[in-house]
């Protein structure tokens, strides 16, 4: 994946909230596509192998979800999780972790992050298929900033490295972009 990709057109299965159902599961199927999430919008999407697992859960989603006030003061519209895992999963896996400002994509079927060529085969701990680690700048649909985690392999030989796809280095990244947009500004403003 390199930056200046266009996202690739896929509909979500989402599971939302529906005051006008009655009953204890008050939830109703809405399709979500790529255009929902992302056209129009500057965000940040990272990706993660699975729902209630180690990492995931210790470090990179509740890392992110402190950090979502900082991210969105730099230009950033939303913060995105994916993961490939039903509606079910990742709806109920936001409210595990207290989740309240980080947005979870469920990529149930792997059709994102297929197109994306991150779809990996976890077999060897009974995944399936699922996401190798992965974060993103996505500006109105096109990769502006790209991270992966190193070693991409779908033989179940990997270590699970969560050094990329941080939210420090997402917001390393948005302070140079923001230093330098400032630099730029001052400079022409000199000029003018």
């Amino acid at each position: 994946m390199i930056e200046g990709f266009k996202l690739p057109k896929v509909t979500f299965k989402t599971r939302v909230r529906d005051d006008s159902i009655n009953g204890p599961n008050p939830y109703r199927w809405e399709d979500k596509t790529t255009d929902d999430y992302f056209k129009g919008k500057r965000v940040v999407l990272f990706s993660l192998p699975g729902a209630f697992t180690p990492t995931c859960s210790t470090y990179q989603l509740p890392g992110f979800e402190e950090n979502y006030n900082k991210i969105r003061e730099m230009g950033i519209d939303e913060v995105y999780c994916m993961s490939v895992n039903d509606a079910f999963v990742m709806n109920a896996w936001a409210k595990a972790q207290c989740i309240e400002r980080v947005k979870v994509i469920p990529d149930g079927s792997g059709n994102m992050t297929r197109f994306m060529g991150m779809l990996i085969g976890k077999n060897h701990l009974g995944f399936g298929n699922r996401s190798w680690r992965f974060m993103a700048i996505i500006n109105d649909g096109v990769v502006e900033k790209w991270w992966q985690e190193p070693g991409i392999n779908n033989d179940g030989e990997d270590e699970d490295p969560y050094v990329e796809s941080t939210p420090e280095n997402c917001l390393a990244y948005l302070e140079s972009d923001t230093s330098e947009t400032e630099t730029r500004l001052k400079a022409e403003y000199e000029l003018a």
